[in-house]
């Protein structure tokens, strides 16, 4: 089967049921595992990303809506040559990939039209059916369910480890200027973690917030995930020198126990590794000296950390 994944969660997918060399089509964004790569890159973004701050990405993608105008570009010569069985896509995001409507014209041009599954997860629960959905659709249903029965094992096992404890009032950052709280299903990677989300709403899109709503939460810890960001790019941004960084400087007086986390890979994207993501929060929020955070996936924020460049 020839499958074209314009979701990255669905490329690791993929990848997880051993189908990587079916792949004909891929995002720009698709980075998991490193070896998907050599796949074709059908989708790239109308905004830039790499080497501008949060706050410019924020105002660019709000002058694109306003215009009417795509933040994505399909590459139909990509497209047609790729020739795809299937196509992945999701439409609960705009601001994340193509939708189905943007497909349509491209579609047209095959010589045969390919299957379409839309995929719009919600909730942790609702992912791990899309692993099922995703692996009947390519033919490997079996591989699916053992996929999705080894996910719900680890949810269980810490479930099982978090129940009994106190939950801790916690905020995630999906965005950081302008602020946003997370929503989707990160307040329920929360719930699942042992916490208590106390700004963001289960199944809802993410919201904007100040530093104000942030302090009346009177949140126990505050983890920092702004959308698509590795750890190194988070930091960067925060040590720039401004009102926006004395911000930062003074949350981590006000909560030391304020996270950064690789977002790009454990809480972004609606694939097997927000289970990952699960893990991760359950180890920050429910600390053992016996299973110190992984650096590479978290690490604790502190003042000193953001005395960075001071040039305006």
């Amino acid at each position: 089967m020839r499958i074209c994944s314009l979701i990255p969660g669905a490329t690791e997918v993929i990848a997880a049921l051993g189908l990587e060399h079916e792949l004909v089509g891929i995002t720009h964004e698709c980075d998991f595992p490193p070896s998907v790569r050599r796949v074709p890159i059908m989708i790239e973004s109308l905004v830039e990303g790499d080497h501008t701050t949060s706050a410019a990405i924020d105002q660019r993608v709000k002058e694109l809506v306003a215009a009417g105008s795509p933040l994505y570009r399909l590459n139909e010569e990509a497209f047609h040559r790729a020739q795809p069985d299937l196509i992945l896509i999701q439409d609960l995001c705009h601001v994340c990939s193509v939708t189905p409507d943007q497909l349509s014209k491209a579609m047209q041009s095959l010589r045969r039209r390919p299957d379409l599954l839309t995929l719009s997860p919600t909730s942790v629960n609702d992912m791990i059916g899309d692993v099922e959905r995703i692996a009947q659709a390519v033919g490997t249903p079996e591989q699916g369910k053992r996929l999705a029965a080894d996910l719900r094992h680890r949810l269980d096992r810490v479930r099982s480890q978090t129940e009994p404890r106190s939950r801790p009032r916690v905020v995630c950052l999906e965005w950081l200027d302008p602020l946003y709280v997370a929503g989707h299903w990160v307040p329920d990677m929360i719930d699942l973690a042992g916490g208590q989300d106390v700004l963001g709403s289960k199944g809802t899109p993410s919201q904007h917030t100040t530093w104000h709503d942030v302090e009346k939460a009177q949140p126990d810890v505050v983890v920092v995930i702004p959308c698509g960001y590795t750890i190194d790019r988070t930091i960067k941004e925060l040590m720039r020198v401004g009102h926006a960084q004395e911000a930062w400087q003074r949350a981590t007086e006000s909560w030391p126990d304020l996270y950064i986390v690789d977002a790009g890979s454990y809480f972004s994207r609606p694939g097997p590794r927000l289970v990952d993501g699960v893990e991760l929060l359950a180890a920050m929020l429910h600390p053992r000296h016996d299973q110190p955070i992984d650096p590479t996936k978290a690490i604790k924020l502190g003042a000193s950390t953001l005395v960075g460049d001071r040039t305006p």
